[in-house]
């Protein structure tokens, strides 16, 4: 970790800069992006989400980085989403550390497919369990979000069960999720053999 941020083979995990805002919009506008959220966001829910995120930042002293591209088979680009860690904003309705510590991504959908956002949680595991000296990370999404699930699973998280979204109705199309989660022994286990398998 530097004072700028994270940084993996292609990319750099940083703080938000006014920028971002745009793109960022773009974002959370796409409805293929915000396919498995209650709804898109329109610019003014947008930039809302980054002063929440701001905020989180400056009371928890981690957040969501921004995700930079410095190099990959699609060339660089200055903002593609964000990836990082979060405390929920509801009381969680399973069993959790205090704080509850969420693991998650959004990229922009040009960048699908690519692994990034695998390597960049992958980074920030590392801070989250060495640097920021967690214990525990989970990481939820609604059932039919295979590609996010995936990712958890290539991330060592492991199948957790269903639990309802506080924030949702029972019948809300969003309101079962999956849960996952990731202690540090066992995420410790996992990069000590990675790295005696690695050439």
């Amino acid at each position: 970790m530097t004072d700028d941020g994270l940084r993996t083979p292609r990319l750099s995990l940083r703080r938000w800069r006014t920028t971002d805002l745009e793109p960022f919009a773009a974002m959370n506008a796409d409805p293929e992006v915000m396919r498995w959220f209650p709804s898109a966001l329109d610019r003014e829910g947008s930039d809302a989400m980054v002063g929440r995120i701001e905020t989180h930042w400056a009371d928890r002293g981690f957040g969501l980085w921004a995700v930079e591209v410095l190099a990959s088979e699609r060339g660089p680009a200055p903002f593609v989403g964000f990836v990082g860690l979060a405390v929920p904003r509801f009381e969680p309705p399973f069993a959790a550390t205090d704080p509850c510590v969420e693991i998650g991504w959004r990229l922009a959908r040009p960048w699908w497919g690519l692994g990034l956002a695998t390597e960049g949680a992958r980074e920030v595991l590392r801070q989250g369990f060495g640097d920021l000296g967690l214990t525990e990370v989970v990481s939820f999404t609604v059932p039919p979000n295979l590609a996010s699930q995936r990712v958890m699973q290539k991330l060592g998280l492991r199948y957790d069960g269903v639990f309802t979204h506080p924030g949702a109705e029972r019948s809300d199309w969003w309101a079962q999720h999956v849960l996952y989660r990731l202690e540090v022994d066992a995420w410790r286990a996992r990069t000590e053999a990675s790295g005696r398998t690695s050439p």
